[in-house]
This record gives structure tokens, sequence and C-alpha cells, in this order.
């Protein structure tokens, strides 16, 4: 369909309630007034696609504005217009109250600084939202001179229009969605959020929308990553009211949950998202912090003195990776990025989504929209409104999850293709293949988190060959991350004499190391560069010395004294150690002074004593898990680790071949295939 066509559409299915985003810019940008009140008034006098009739409505809301719409410095000026006038109107925004003394209704304008202003029952039986945070209307407000002297305002509203969206009639939008082919209404809500799908492909515009997602389902857990200026924290500064947006910097569990001192609920409980923009300054001042946060992203409640209370705000986390992503797959992982008290596996572990905010193009003004698109506050009335539904047993019309899946990893799946159905199917009709196409992507975004931690947690995360199975067909379909596809830390080919991975160990965790050796003729003299901690230069000090001794079992005419050896140690993971790396080290150095290549993709294992004496590999199943993420082919490790073998799962086994060694010496004679 063509674009001018699509707008057609949206003018005639929902008339007064869609506006061109680009005209509400234009008069923005000489007007400080909120975006939604702007948008109504322009969708009631610019909703038609006559140039001149939009020319004409353009002049009208700016003239509205002019005149009624009150600012907090004009406020004294307005209220004598009233006294003098009789009445006057007005565009402020009105919240109502319950005076229970009173038993009566009273109002409160914002700009105009009036209080307790009596409220007719009826206008709050019309427009309830006027009870749950206010709204913006069109007032003409009358001066009552009769209550001077008494408790009543001397000022009463004579009629009252509301400028923004004050209730939503959901099934209106579900017989207009009825006149949108699917990628019409995708298109549509894309122009809603200012957005221009043809700047976009297929997977853009799925990824964009998937932002909406938090907005539309209940306890959505929600994480997005990415470079700068992909306009990450638009969406819930900008275009939802019910979005609160929380800068990186300290917070406090009283802020989030409830303040214990005035028994006020927190963030969780007042608004439908709660976002934090730029995590890795996120803070926390309260030691249990994280462990709430656990509490309440797994369950959707919070324990706080001796209450225990329900909130339904979805949690969304952003923030910037700026290392580029085929680098920090070789040597790290997704949520390096977070602060780390939010490093928990726990934590991690009940994300729903991962969003591949690397993936998102980098925002351009030829990006932002010139066509209709719902009105901001009738959109997020709208996403509101879809809170109330849920579509997470959809799946089994069609689907089974395979059992790489647990309840949890089931759990995000379902709530995303929820999400996915609310907003792009309110009226509850879609396809089979649709249905297809926001499972795979509900599965790939579980599936980056459980990736991660198993690069975190190793092997307790191991289950990640994530998949479906079509009922009707019986076809298993396995669903991927397509970031996991680049090219692997350790290569397959044939290194450099000298060069050696090995995997070691560092502040309780594991990380791969390159270790390149080179020697030359000299006078004895040995050298360690690169990032090595002090256990790495001990193991490589007790690998130095074992040879320095042991020479002669190599050739009886060598001597380490005769070579200068020269160590450079890469370390793509940051690892502030590396114990466990003197079998390496020695590997790495024979193999350079023989000039001799180890085996193509292996990872030497294993440590000893200055004697030559072996040690078992601690850790031995995670650290296999570790090579085989990192690309390689073939293990060398003691032949001590014999025993562990049973608890060795078949699909590591799968991947590596296992070759094992007695003693120092034939580590690297059967490194470099010398027997």
């Amino acid at each position: 369909m063509a674009r001018r066509d699509l707008d057609q559409k949206a003018l005639e299915h929902f008339s007064g309630r869609v506006v061109r985003k680009d005209i509400v810019q234009d008069i923005k940008s000489g007007a400080n007034v909120p975006t939604y009140v702007l948008e109504y008034l322009v969708g009631q006098y610019c909703a038609t696609d006559s140039d001149a009739a939009i020319e004409e409505g353009v002049e009208t809301v700016k003239n509205i504005l002019k005149k009624h719409y009150v600012r907090p410095d004009e406020a004294e000026f307005v209220k004598s217009e009233v006294r003098e006038r009789g009445r006057y109107r007005v565009i402020d925004k009105v919240s109502v109250r319950l005076d229970e003394k009173q038993d009566a209704y009273v109002g409160s304008f914002v700009n105009l600084n009036l209080n307790d202003v009596e409220i007719n029952e009826h206008l709050v039986s019309k427009h309830p939202k006027l009870l749950g945070g206010g709204v913006w209307a069109i007032i003409d407000l009358e001066y009552i001179p009769e209550n001077a002297g008494s408790s009543k305002s001397l000022f009463g509203i004579e009629t009252f229009k509301p400028i923004q969206v004050s209730q939503l009639n959901l099934e209106e939008i579900k017989e207009g969605r009825r006149q949108f082919t699917r990628d019409e209404w995708r298109d549509l809500l894309l122009h809603s959020v200012g957005y221009d799908p043809s700047s976009f492909n297929e997977r853009e515009k799925m990824l964009f929308l998937l932002r909406c997602l938090p907005l539309c389902e209940n306890n959505y857990n929600y994480v997005e990553l990415g470079p700068r200026g992909t306009g990450k924290s638009y969406l819930y500064r900008e275009i939802s009211p019910h979005s609160i947006l929380i800068s990186g910097g300290k917070t406090t569990v009283a802020k989030l949950f409830l303040n214990l001192n005035t028994g006020q609920i927190g963030l969780v409980g007042r608004w439908d998202v709660v976002a934090f923009d730029e995590v890795g300054g996120l803070r926390f001042t309260d030691a249990e912090a994280v462990q709430m946060l656990k509490d309440y992203m797994e369950s959707g409640s919070f324990s706080r003195g001796t209450e225990e209370l329900t909130a339904q705000a979805s949690m969304v986390y952003i923030g910037n990776i700026d290392l580029d992503i085929e680098g920090v797959l070789k040597s790290s992982h997704l949520f390096k990025p977070f602060p780390d008290e939010m490093q928990d596996l726990a934590l991690i572990d009940r994300f729903h989504y991962y969003l591949p905010g690397w993936e998102v193009p980098k925002m351009r003004s030829e990006f932002f929209d010139d066509q209709f698109g719902f009105i901001v506050d009738y959109f997020s009335e709208f996403m509101r409104e879809l809170r109330k539904d849920s579509y997470s047993d959809a799946i089994n019309q069609h689907f089974a999850l395979g059992d790489h899946l647990n309840q949890r990893d089931e759990k995000a799946v379902r709530k995303t293709v929820s999400g996915f159905l609310k907003m792009l199917h309110p009226h509850g009709e879609y396809t089979k293949e649709e249905l297809r196409e926001y499972l795979e992507f509900a599965i790939e975004g579980r599936r980056r988190v459980k990736e991660q931690l198993k690069r975190i947690g190793g092997m307790e995360y191991r289950a990640v060959n994530f998949s479906y199975i079509d009922l009707e067909t019986r076809e298993e379909v396995f669903v991927t991350v397509p970031e996991e596809a680049e090219e692997t830390l350790i290569p397959q080919g044939t290194q450099q004499p000298g060069t050696i991975y090995t995997i070691g160990e560092s502040e309780s965790r594991n990380a791969v190391f390159r270790i390149e050796t080179q020697t030359l003729p000299g006078k004895g003299k040995k050298s360690i560069s690169g990032t090595p901690g002090s256990e790495m230069k001990e193991e490589f000090q007790t690998a130095y010395d074992y040879l320095q001794a042991n020479m002669r079992q190599l050739s009886k005419d060598e001597s380490l004294d005769d070579h200068d050896v020269k160590i450079q140690v890469i370390n793509p993971s940051d690892a502030t150690q590396g114990a466990e790396t003197s079998v390496g080290f020695l590997v790495g150095t024979i193999s350079s002074i023989l000039e001799r290549p180890v085996r193509p993709g292996l990872v030497v294992l294993g440590s000893m004593s200055l004697m030559g004496g072996l040690v078992n590999v601690g850790s031995l199943v995670d650290k296999l898990q570790l090579a085989v993420d990192s690309g390689a082919s073939t293990v060398l490790l003691p032949a001590k680790n014999k025993g562990d073998f049973a608890k060795i799962p078949d699909e590591i086994l799968d991947e590596l071949e296992l070759v094992f060694y007695t003693d120092p010496i034939e580590a690297a004679s059967k490194a470099m295939q010398l027997e």
C-alpha cells in the first residue's frame, strides 16, 4: 500500500484520533505545550490530507493556544478576567479528588493554581481519568460571586471539553483494526511513535515495535543495550505519560518499592513502566535492593517491613555497549555494562527479553515521520488498556516449546508473544504464520539472555538450544541468535609457533588467554608483557624454571640459557588473574623453541609444580564448555582428570576431542603431535 493510501485509511477509520506528526513538531518548536495537548488539537483541526485545510487548521491551533493556554505566570491575570467577564475559556490540566468531609468532588487547576473548585458528579462519572492523574481540557470557567465569604470556591466549571483522551473505547480500536492488514497496522503503530516505517527493513520494524511491549504487558522485564543515538529512551520519555525514565545514578528501595516512614508506595506501584536509563551508572544505596528487584521481577510482588505488596509495573533497563559486539562476544558477555552488583545470575535470569540494540540504526532526521499516526495520548491509553488482556496461551493452538526451555524460559516467551498479539491483533484474529513469527522473535530474545548466563554461570545454564514444535507437522525448529554466529575467539587454522590458547581462573570465573611466545638466541633473559596478573606471572615462572631444569629431555644440545624468551599475554576478557596456566606457558615456549605450531583449535589446560607434578583441573566441565563456546575443537588436559570423564555432558564430548597427558613434556609433545 502506498504511504498516502495508509494515511487515507487512518483518517477514514480513526477520524480525530490521528495526527500528522511533522505538524506537531513544527508547532511545538514555538509553543511550550505538552505533546498530547498539541496532538489532540492538531487531530481536531488538521485531520485532512488537504494542504490548504492543514494550513488553516495550524493557524486555528496556534490561535487557540495563544488565547486560551494558561501559563503559570499568567494565572492571576486569567483569574481577573474570569471575575470581570463572568466567564473565561482556558486550557489547563484538571485533577479531581473526593473531599470526604464535604462529600463532594473538588478539582485543582495545575497552571492556574486553583484548588477546591467544586466539580459536578456527572463530570467525574463521564471522565473517570480526572481521578487518576488529571485531564487536560478546554474549560469555560465561571465566576460565582455568591460564594464570597464562604468555604466554597469563587470559580466553577460551566463547560468542560477534554483535549486528552479521558476514556478509551477498545471496541472502537478492534473494529478499526479489521480494516487494516497486519503490516499496515504495524506501520500505523510505528507512525504513532513518530517513526517512518519506510526507512526500515522488516526486522528493524519489529525491533522498534518490541520497545513498546513493556507498555502493554504487565510485569515485563526487558533490557536493551546498544550504541548511543539509537533512541533507546525516547519511547519511555516522550511517548507514554504512564512510564517514568530514571537516569543513571543512585536510587533507593524506598523510592522504588515502599517508603516505610511515610507508607507511600514506590514507583512500581504508580507507573506502568519503570525504565532505568544509562544502566551502567545505576547505583543502589540499600544492600537489599538487588534481592528485592529479583523478587519483584520474578513474581510482581515484594516484601517491605511486614507488608507483602503487588504491582504491575514493567521493568526496563537500557544502556550503552561501547565495544563492538563481535569483540564483546569473543571476550566477555552482553551484560558487562551492568553495574557489578547487578551482574547477578538470578537477576539476569529474570529478564524476559534482550533486544539487540546494535541492530537498531542510529536516528537520522529522515527517520522521523510526516505521515498520520495515532495521537500520542490515544496510543498510550490503547497500550495501557491492553494490559488488561493476556494471550499467553495462544502458542498452544499450533506449537509446543522444546525441552531446553525451562519454566522461566517458557514464561518469558509466552509474555512476549502475548504482547505482540495484543499490539498487532487487538481484535484477536491472526494466522498461524504470524504467530510463528512472533514466537521466533520471542524465543530469540529469551535465548539471548540464556546464552549470556551460560557465558557467566557455566554449565548450570547449558540448555540453550531453544526450539519449538509444529503440532501439525511435528517438525522441531531451532531458533538461534544472529550474533552467536560471529567468528569465534579461537580460530581453527594453524597458528604461528609459540601461540597457545589456555583457560585460567580469575576471581572465581574462567577466562580464555592467548599466549604468544617468541624465543631468540640470547643469554637466558625472560620477560612477560600484556595483561598478566600476579598469579599468572607465578605460573610462567614455574613453567620457565621447570623447563630450564628439564631442557635436556627435548634436546641434549639445547639449554634455555641460550635463549631469550619473550611472552605476551593477550587477555580478551579483561580477567585480572590467570591461575592454572603453567602447562600452557610450557607448551608455548617449547613450540617456539622447536619452531613447530600446535594442532589447530587447541586449548591447553593444566597447572604443575616446580618438580613437574600435575594438578587436577578444577571446574573442568565449565572450562570445557567455555572452550566449546570459544571455538576450540581439541582440549589437552592432565590424565588425572580422567576420573571426571563421566561428569562431562554428551553435548560437550560431541564437540571436543579430549587428549590426556601424564607429564608436562608429554603435553608439549601431544600438542605438537610429535608422537
